[in-house]
C-alpha cells in the first residue's frame, strides 16, 4: 500500500481506471465524471477537507485499488468518510477488506472513531457494507426528470401556480461560483439544509459567508463543471429565501446534476420550492440546449420535496443510495 503523490499524474490516472471500471458495473445509470474532475477532487477533496490517498497494486505494478478518506476539519471531527474502490476484476479475493482495514487504521491516526460511506444500493459496495457490518444510517431515492417526456406547456403552469402563492418574492439567478454580494446569503440557505434527513450521528454543517467564498466553486473556476442557480428573495428586504442549483458536466451536456433545493424556514409555504425549479427548466432550455435528463436524489422520507419533484415529472430510478456507518475500531 503506497500513499499517493498529488504530483504523480500518472498514478492517479491508473486509479482513474479503476474507478471507471468499478463505475461501470456499480452506478450503470450515470457517466463518469471525467479524468479532470477526479484529479481535482483526488488533490483537494470535498469542500477542501483534509484527504488522503492510498493505492494497491499488483505483482506487476498495476493499480488495483485504491481509497480516498476524506477527514472532516469544521464539524463531524469524529468522522471519516469514503471507502475502497476495487477493480471489478480483483474482486473477491480478500482486497478490499485489506483496503478497509488500512483505511480504518488511517482514519485512528487522525483520531477518528467512525466510518461512514455512501454506496448504490443493492449493488456490491452496498454488500460489503454489510459483510462487515455496517450499520445503515440513511436510504436515498434516486429520480430523473427526463425533460423530452415533459408534456408542453407544463413547467409554465407550475410556475404561475408558484408565483401566485410566491407574491412579495422575485428571483435572480447566475452562472458559476457564487458572487460574493451573496455569500452571506447563501450561507443562511445552506444552513436551512440542517433539518432535511440524515444520519443519526450527523453533526450538520455550519455556514457563514467566508465559508461560502473559500469552500465552494473550485470544480467551477477550475472550468471542469458549470453550474446554474435560481434563488428566491423577498422584495421587501431582499432576503434570500430559496434557492436550487443544477450542475453539467462538459463533456455529457445531456445530463444535470440537481444540488442543493432548500427554502429557509422563515419563508416556508410560499411554495418557493416549486418556483425556483420551475424558473430553473425554464433557465435550462436556454443555457443547454443539450440537456436530456437530471438526476437527483431524496430521502425516502423527505416527502415535501418528493412531492415537489413528482410535479415537475422526476421519475424513480434504482439503484438509489445508501448511508453507512460502522465504528473505526471495527475495521481494523
Amino acid at each position: 500500500m503506497q500513499r499517493w503523490d498529488p504530483a504523480d499524474e500518472a498514478t492517479a490516472r491508473a486509479c482513474y481506471d479503476v474507478e471507471v471500471a468499478a463505475h461501470q458495473v456499480d452506478e450503470p445509470v450515470m457517466p463518469p465524471n471525467s479524468f479532470a474532475a477526479f484529479l481535482l477532487h483526488l488533490r483537494t477533496g470535498w469542500e477542501y477537507s483534509p484527504n488522503e490517498v492510498w493505492v494497491a497494486t499488483a505483482d506487476d505494478g498495476s493499480v488495483v485499488g485504491y481509497y480516498q478518506v476524506t477527514l472532516p476539519d469544521l464539524e463531524n471531527l469524529d468522522k471519516a468518510y469514503s471507502g475502497p474502490v476495487v477493480h471489478p476484476a480483483r474482486r473477491r479475493r480478500g482486497l478490499g477488506r485489506e483496503l478497509l482495514r488500512h483505511e480504518g487504521t488511517r482514519a485512528a491516526a487522525h483520531g477518528r472513531t467512525t466510518f461512514c460511506a455512501e454506496l448504490p444500493s443493492d449493488g456490491a459496495g452496498d454488500a460489503f457494507a454489510q459483510a462487515v457490518g455496517a450499520k445503515l444510517q440513511l436510504e436515498e431515492v434516486r429520480r430523473i426528470q427526463y425533460l423530452r417526456d415533459i408534456a408542453p406547456g407544463t413547467v409554465a403552469a407550475l410556475r404561475a401556480t408558484a408565483e401566485r402563492a410566491a407574491a412579495g418574492y422575485s428571483l435572480i439567478s447566475w452562472d458559476g461560483p457564487v458572487p460574493d454580494q451573496y455569500c452571506a446569503a447563501m450561507a443562511e440557505v445552506y444552513n436551512a439544509f440542517a433539518d432535511a434527513p440524515h444520519g443519526d450521528n450527523q453533526e450538520p454543517e455550519r455556514w457563514d459567508a467566508e465559508r461560502v467564498r473559500t469552500r465552494t466553486g473550485l470544480a467551477l473556476r477550475a472550468g471542469v463543471l458549470r453550474s446554474h442557480s435560481v434563488a428566491a428573495v423577498r422584495d421587501a428586504d431582499g432576503e434570500m429565501a430559496g434557492y436550487s442549483e443544477v450542475i453539467i458536466a462538459p463533456e455529457h451536456p445531456d445530463w444535470g446534476y440537481q444540488q442543493l433545493t432548500a427554502v429557509t424556514r422563515p419563508h416556508r409555504g410560499h411554495r418557493l420550492g416549486l418556483l425556483v425549479k420551475a424558473a430553473m427548466l425554464e433557465l435550462l432550455a436556454e443555457a443547454e440546449p443539450g440537456l436530456e435528463q437530471i438526476l437527483t436524489g431524496n430521502a425516502a422520507d423527505n416527502q415535501h420535496m418528493i412531492a415537489v419533484n413528482e410535479q415537475l415529472g422526476y421519475q424513480v430510478s434504482k439503484p438509489g443510495w445508501r448511508f453507512y456507518e460502522i465504528p473505526v475500531a471495527a475495521i481494523r
